[in-house]
């Protein structure tokens, strides 16, 4: 069998020392951090075959410690360990850049399993620029483009923009959108989505005549290759309460 050197990153200490000797004593190597600051850190060098990666972190959350390996280009397999079994955190989890999802609590041998079949995918290469039409965002640099010319997004802008051109065609929710933009924990109300899609329909449509990002009715939004704009408003009754958190963050 294989030997598998695994970063496991997991802040409850009890947890940790029984999984890393459990993976010492089937022959495999496990490195043990507390924190989605020491994985970034520790993980660059590409020396591990596998993550496994708890969600409930402090600080920073185990989805936006994956995003940000992904950004940087560190593509180890990862495993998202947590007790949040609902389908939405599942989708935000593969959505981060996972590369599967076990919930808690977890038979050891399954934990085993799911590992060994990550690690012989090894380091798969994936695109390094989304491109949805004449939209490009380029998760590394953190940098977007609409027709060769460069948009300046704030941070959440950013964020969103990056859930959709993830899952270009497909309507999302405005509960996954509150999950990639905000993180699974925050407390700000859903409607500061709609709030958001406006920013970046005023940034990234309609200085370009084109309606890329669609409102679904009933469901949420969608982005598409884009088509000529319409002019109409769908962000027109944006909710007060939703315009005070977004100047809360500081965004837009």
């Amino acid at each position: 069998m294989r030997r598998v050197r695994a970063l496991l990153v997991e802040d409850e200490a009890k947890l940790a020392r029984l999984v890393a000797r459990g993976l010492t004593e089937h022959g495999h190597v496990a490195d043990v951090v507390g924190s989605g600051e020491e994985a970034l850190a520790v993980a660059a060098d590409g020396a591990y075959d596998v993550v496994l990666l708890d969600v409930r972190l402090p600080g920073m959350d185990g989805f936006e410690t994956c995003r940000r390996l992904r950004a940087a280009r560190v593509w180890t397999p990862v495993v998202m360990l947590t007790a949040r079994t609902a389908v939405v955190d599942r989708i935000a989890g593969l959505d981060a850049g996972a590369d599967d999802y076990l919930a808690k609590p977890f038979a050891f041998d399954e934990l085993l399993a799911r590992m060994r079949a990550v690690a012989r995918r090894g380091e798969v290469p994936r695109p390094t620029v989304l491109t949805v039409g004449d939209l490009r965002l380029d998760p590394a640099s953190r940098r977007v483009w609409r027709a060769h010319r460069e948009v300046t997004l704030s941070a959440r802008e950013f964020a969103l923009l990056e859930a959709f051109m993830r899952r270009p065609g497909r309507a999302l929710t405005r509960d996954e959108l509150l999950e990639h933009a905000w993180g699974w924990d925050s407390d700000v109300a859903s409607n500061v989505v709609d709030v958001y899609v406006r920013y970046l329909r005023e940034k990234v449509d309609r200085p370009y005549h084109e309606r890329s990002i669609e409102t679904v009715r009933g469901v949420g939004y969608r982005i598409t290759a884009g088509h000529a704009d319409g002019h109409t408003d769908d962000g027109a009754n944006d909710h007060a309460a939703g315009r005070a958190q977004a100047a809360a963050d500081g965004d837009g």
